[in-house]
Parts: structure tokens; C-alpha cells; sequence
């Protein structure tokens, strides 16, 4: 009896606490949300089971949990706290970017860096409700809705808050088609959600071809920090337009980035154990995130407007919304915003303009901050 009263205290059953609960029901509404809703099950898929395996209970000193060294969760961990996944996905997106669009109209460029404003505004909030200047930019950084992005500034601020930033960021991305259409709704009238973009010219192959050697050298110079993640952005991009190196290109853009996902999506999910996870500063982040989040999708939708006041060339106010980096999601929902006022008016190209303008304001965003909170 003795033997299987102890077996009973080493269960999960007899060692969970409400926390660990509670964080397995939020599991399963991620997973439910990525098989049943089909709402970004490339990430809330891999997070939500993380959650679950996460939050089932063990006996300490076994070497099963994410924080214990030398587990194999921790090894896996690695990639995040050091910033690895984060790059060895913006590797991939650049490889799966099409700057034609963008290049066709430069000036959509603006959207991108205007929806970065959500950033700045929850720096100061968060400053305000007394968290540390680290943790409120790694709080901030949810705004630019780039979920590698924050992980990665986070790791490198204030790694214990890794978890509830990274399930802020890829909630609100997930939630794109609940949260941004109300806000572009209210912010835009009838009458300029029906406005019909020009087909856009298609750019030369030098055009293509010089776009990430020039950005590599005007983002990095502005903001160093950043390498990190725009170096490997730019050189997945110069693989696929160069057209010389296809089989890289093609897998950065399939096999690299879908192992990165996965272990980053895994490992973050895992990181947040009931006990560690569940604080007020938890809920603060979530809050702030929700408030960045709307500002910058508010911002890029507010300065279309101003745009409009001062060119001649009107643009559709809606493809602002797109300025955030959640790729593709905001941009598919500026399209369907657009065909709901103008069955005809395709906007989708033009947003997708904002979006990968967006990864790179967020990006250079982060390099920013993280330059002002060294030491």
C-alpha cells in the first residue's frame, strides 16, 4: 500500500494545481480554434498541444520540463531563448516574398511604417503601468502583430515573459478576422471602401533583383540590431529572384521554415506552465497586446486617409489595415473588407504590398528597441 501511495503522489493527477488546468483548457481552445475554425492552424495547432504537453504535471528533478536543463524540452527551447527559430523563419518568409507589388507602388511603403505606431504607443502605456522599460518593449513589439518578431526581441529583453508574449502575439494574429474588420469598418465610409486601385505595372528583373541587396544595406544601417532577422529576410528573397539557386529557395520557402514552426510553435506552447505562466503581468500583456494590436491596425488605416488629403492618386484607406505584419491574414482581410463594399475591387496585391512592407517595419522596430535596452 505504501508503494502505491506513493506511485499515486508522482501522477499528474495528484500533482496538478488549478493553474495547470486552467492552461489545459486554453490548449484545447487553440486546438479546437486551428481544426475546427481553421484560424491559423500552421500556429495555434503547434502552440496548443505545447500548452497541453506543457501542463501535464511530473515529479521534479526527472528532467522532463521545459525548464529543467538538460531536458530535451529545454534543448528544444534553445532555439527560442536564443533566437534561432525567429531567423530561420524570416529566412523562409523572405524566400516566399513577392516585392513586385511594393516596388510597383513605393509609396505603399508608408502604410507599413505608419502601422508601426501601435508599437510606440504600447511602449509608453506599458512604461506607464510601471512594467520595466525591457519588458514593455518586448511588450510593445505585439503591435507590429509579428509573432517571430516579438519572440525573438523578447528572448533577448526579458526571456522570462517569452511565454505570455508569444501566445499574446499568435493569439491576435490568429484573430485577425474578429479584431481589424470593426476597427476598419469604423474608421472608413462606404464611399472609400469602394475605391478601385490602378493595376499595378510589373517590375524588371533588376528591379527584383536589387531590391533585397538595397534593403539589406538601408535597414541595417538605420538599425543594426536587426540583422537577425532582416539579414536572413533579404538573402531568402535574393535566392528566389535570382533564380540560380531554386532548389535553396524552394526549400527554405517548405522544409526549413515548416521544422522551424513547428519546434517554435511547440517549445513556446510548452513554456507556459501553469505555475510560471499564469501572473498578473500575464494578463497586463494580453490587455496591452490587444490595445497595440488595434492602434496599429488604426494607425495604417488613419494614414491612408491623410495620404488621401495631399495626393491625387487616392488609395483605398483599407489597405492601412495591412501595414501590420501578420502575413497573410491582414492583407486577406483588407481583400474581403474590399469585396464586401465592390465585388470587383480586388485589393489583395496592394495589401500584400503593406503587409511585406509591415515585416520590415516591425523588424526594424525591434532591432530599435533592443539597441536602446542593451546593458
Amino acid at each position: 500500500m505504501d508503494l502505491l501511495w506513493q506511485f499515486l503522489q508522482n501522477t499528474g493527477y495528484y500533482l496538478a494545481g488549478w493553474e495547470n488546468y486552467l492552461m489545459l483548457v486554453v490548449g484545447c481552445l487553440f486546438v479546437w480554434l486551428a481544426v475546427g475554425k481553421e484560424y491559423e492552424p500552421l500556429l495555434l495547432l503547434p502552440i496548443g498541444f505545447g500548452i497541453i504537453v506543457g501542463n501535464v504535471p511530473f515529479f521534479k528533478g526527472f528532467g522532463l520540463g521545459i525548464y529543467e536543463q538538460g531536458s530535451v524540452l529545454s534543448y528544444l527551447y534553445f532555439g527560442v531563448t536564443k533566437g534561432i527559430y525567429p531567423s530561420i523563419v524570416f529566412l523562409g518568409l523572405g524566400a516566399m516574398t513577392d516585392f513586385s507589388s511594393l516596388l510597383a507602388r513605393p509609396k505603399l511603403m508608408l502604410l507599413g511604417a505608419a502601422a508601426q505606431m501601435g508599437i510606440y504607443f504600447t511602449l509608453l502605456g506599458a512604461l506607464g503601468f510601471g512594467y520595466l522599460p525591457k519588458e514593455a518593449a518586448s511588450i510593445a513589439i505585439i503591435g507590429g502583430a509579428d509573432g517571430p518578431t516579438s519572440i525573438f526581441l523578447t528572448a533577448k529583453l526579458a526571456p522570462h515573459l517569452i511565454g505570455p508574449i508569444a501566445i499574446a502575439a499568435y493569439s491576435y494574429m490568429a484573430l485577425i478576422p474578429i479584431i481589424q474588420p470593426p476597427i476598419m469598418k469604423l474608421l472608413t465610409t462606404e464611399e472609400e471602401r469602394r475605391i478601385r486601385m490602378p493595376e499595378p505595372r510589373q517590375p524588371g528583373k533588376k528591379e527584383l533583383l536589387f531590391f533585397p541587396v538595397i534593403g539589406i544595406i538601408l535597414c541595417c544601417f538605420l538599425a543594426p540590431a536587426s540583422i537577425p532577422l532582416l539579414g536572413p529576410f533579404f538573402f531568402g528573397n535574393l535566392m528566389k529572384e535570382s533564380g540560380v539557386v531554386d532548389r535553396l529557395a524552394i526549400t527554405a520557402r517548405t522544409a526549413i521554415i515548416d521544422t522551424a514552426t513547428i519546434f517554435l510553435g511547440f517549445t513556446v506552447g510548452a513554456s507556459t506552465q501553469g505555475d510560471v505562466f499564469l501572473t498578473p503581468k500575464s494578463v497586463g500583456i494580453f490587455a496591452l497586446g490587444a490595445v497595440a494590436f488595434s492602434i496599429a491596425t488604426a494607425s495604417g488605416v488613419i494614414f491612408a486617409k491623410i495620404m488621401n488629403l495631399v495626393s491625387k492618386e487616392k488609395i483605398n484607406p483599407l489597405l492601412g489595415a495591412a501595414g501590420v505584419s501578420a502575413v497573410p491574414g491582414s492583407a486577406r482581410e483588407v481583400h474581403v473588407m474590399g469585396l464586401k463594399a465592390d465585388p470587383n475591387n480586388y485589393l489583395l496585391m496592394h495589401a500584400m504590398a503593406c503587409n511585406s512592407s509591415g515585416v520590415i517595419g516591425s523588424a526594424i522596430c525591434a532591432g530599435i528597441l533592443w539597441s536602446f535596452n542593451v546593458g
